[in-house]
């Protein structure tokens, strides 16, 4: 397995639940797990995330309260956003951002890119785009 250079791994309130939502709502899959740990590594296409439930590991620097990840927005690119834009509206989910064309100014281009918005269970804002 190639890992990316960066992978962010997200705190969360109950793994069980986070894990059915990254699988199930939006098609990733896990790469491998330490259920012990209540940890999992999970792949959506070119995409890597490390979730792991929320426990006295020393690496919290504060209070973690809904929603988590207050100030940042995680931009997960894939091929075929509307798939999953369709999967996560029929287990009803609510979305933070619809469905959009978004025009952002390159160094030297402006990209186009199709997303919408989500919170997952514990308040990360996912950008799903393509």
């Amino acid at each position: 397995m190639n890992f990316n250079k960066t992978i962010p791994e997200l705190s969360v309130f109950d793994i069980n639940k986070s894990k059915n939502f990254y699988l199930n709502v939006l098609g990733a899959k896990i790469e491998y797990e330490r259920q012990e740990d209540k940890f999992v590594f999970l792949s959506l296409e070119e995409n890597q995330l490390m979730l792991e439930e929320i426990h006295d590991n020393g690496w919290n620097i504060g209070e973690l309260t809904y929603p988590l990840g207050q100030g940042i927005n995680i931009s997960l690119e894939i091929k075929n956003v509307d798939s999953i834009y369709q999967r996560v509206k029929e287990h009803n989910i609510t979305l933070y951002r619809d469905m959009k064309i978004s025009h952002y100014t390159g160094a030297n281009e402006i990209i186009k890119q199709k997303e919408f918005l989500l919170q997952d269970p514990n308040g990360y804002l996912l950008r799903l785009t393509n």
